[in-house]
C-alpha cells in the first residue's frame, strides 16, 4: 500500500486531493473501524492507521477519517488543552487550512475564522504570504503550519506574519525541521522536482529547517516558546493517538 499513496500523492496536484479525498474518506474509515488507535479530534477508532509521505513513506499514520497526521493530531491537543482558542471569542487566520481542522473550526460559534491560500480550495482570501492584505495588528491566532518550508522569501513572510499578529496574540508555525541540524539548509539552485524530493523531503520544498528556525522567529521580533508537548503523553497515549516523540510546537507570541 504504501507505494501506491507515494504514487498518487506525487502525481496528483493537492488542490485535487483536497476534493477526491472527501468523496474517499467516508468508506476508508468505515473499512479501518477498531478500537486500537483514536484520533483525538474527532474521538473515532480504528484498527490501523493509513502510511503517509511524498518522499519517505510513514506506516499507520494518518487517520482515516479526519485524514490528520502527527502533527495535526498534537496542534488539537495542544489547543484543547493549553490555550483559550476553544473558550474564548477570537479573530483567527489559518494558512493553507487543512482538511482535519477547516470544517471544525468554521462551525465554531466563538471564532471570527478567516483561511487564505494562493492555491487552497478552502481559502476565503487567495493571498500571498509575502504580502498579506490584512491591517496590522488584526488576528488574535495565527496558524502557518507546514506552509514555510515552500516560501523562497521566509524572511519576509514572517514578518508579515508578526505584522498581522494582534499583540499578545498567539502564532503557531510548524513546519517539518531535522532537530540533528543546527542550520538549516536551502540551496536556490535545485529546481528539479525530483532533485527537491530527494534533499528537501518532498518536491515543493525549498529547504530543511533545523534547530535555527527559532532564532530566526525570535529575530523577526517573536517570543517563541519550544513545546516538546508530546512530553505529556504517556507511551501508550502517544501509541494510541498516533504521535511523534519529540516533535516540537513552535508557539510564538507578539509582545
Amino acid at each position: 500500500m504504501q507505494k501506491y499513496f507515494k504514487f498518487f500523492l506525487n502525481l496528483f496536484p493537492r488542490p485535487f486531493l483536497i476534493r477526491v479525498s472527501y468523496i474517499l474518506t467516508p468508506f476508508i474509515a468505515f473499512f479501518l473501524k477498531g478500537t486500537k488507535y483514536t484520533d483525538p479530534i474527532d474521538n473515532k477508532s480504528f484498527r490501523k492507521f493509513l502510511p503517509y509521505g511524498y518522499e519517505k513513506v510513514r506506516e499507520n499514520v494518518l487517520s482515516p477519517s479526519t485524514l490528520s497526521l502527527e502533527r495535526h493530531r498534537l496542534f488539537w491537543l495542544y489547543l484543547k488543552k493549553e490555550t483559550s482558542f476553544f473558550s474564548e471569542k477570537h479573530k483567527v487566520l489559518h494558512f493553507a487550512p487543512e482538511q482535519a481542522f477547516y470544517k471544525r473550526f468554521r462551525k465554531m460559534k466563538n471564532l471570527e475564522y478567516i483561511t487564505t491560500d494562493l492555491n487552497s480550495p478552502l481559502a476565503d482570501v487567495k493571498a500571498d504570504i509575502c504580502e498579506l492584505p490584512f491591517q496590522d495588528n488584526e488576528f488574535d491566532f495565527i496558524f502557518c503550519n507546514h506552509v514555510l518550508e515552500h516560501i523562497p522569501d521566509d524572511t519576509k513572510a514572517m514578518q508579515e506574519l508578526y505584522r498581522v499578529l494582534a499583540p499578545d496574540g498567539t502564532g503557531i508555525f510548524q513546519i517539518p525541521q531535522d532537530l540533528s541540524r543546527d542550520i538549516t539548509f536551502e540551496d536556490d539552485s535545485i529546481t528539479n522536482p525530483k532533485e527537491r524530493a530527494k534533499i528537501f523531503g518532498q518536491y515543493d520544498h525549498v529547504r530543511v529547517y533545523g534547530r535555527d528556525y527559532f532564532d530566526k522567529l525570535r529575530a523577526i521580533g517573536f517570543e517563541v516558546s519550544e513545546e516538546d508537548y508530546t512530553n505529556t503523553f504517556s507511551e501508550p497515549e502517544m501509541d494510541k493517538f498516533r504521535l511523534a516523540k519529540g516533535e516540537i510546537i513552535p508557539v510564538c507570541k507578539k509582545r
